[in-house]
């Protein structure tokens, strides 16, 4: 990861973090930045995010600790990200309740237009993003 990159990639934590920006915006300034793709992990409280030539950087998520309930419901994770999109909860709130749906963690896929939400026995629950299908 160049420099510039990296100053992105930790503006973008730092302003999610205390919910002054969306994933919208998260999302478009990566991908001005450069950034192929990155993996939130809630187990590990970390967030990687990946260029395209195969570099990487990892960053704490600085969230306060989240139990991870062991039950995987895509509808309240389908809910979370809704009330996301309509801008009614920012990331602190979506993370509380992606986690207390059984969330361990989430790919969002710039390229592909998606994002991955993965329970603890390998459920999957994919979203698109607005327009991509």
């Amino acid at each position: 990861m160049n420099r510039e990159q990296q100053a992105v990639i930790h503006e973008c934590a730092a302003l999610s973090k205390t919910g002054q920006i969306g994933f919208g915006d998260v999302v478009g300034r990566l991908i001005n930045a450069g950034v192929e793709r990155y993996h939130a992990d809630y187990s590990r409280m970390e967030t990687t995010y990946y260029a395209p030539d195969g570099s990487s950087l990892v960053v704490t998520l600085n969230l306060e600790s989240m139990p991870i309930a062991n039950a995987f419901s895509a509808s309240q994770v389908e809910s979370a990200v809704r009330q996301s999109q309509r801008g009614e909860i920012k990331f602190p709130q979506f993370s509380k309740q992606a986690t207390a749906a059984g969330c361990v963690g989430y790919f969002v896929q710039m390229t592909g237009k998606c994002v991955q939400y993965f329970g603890r026995k390998g459920e999957i629950h994919t979203e698109w993003f607005p327009g991509a299908k």
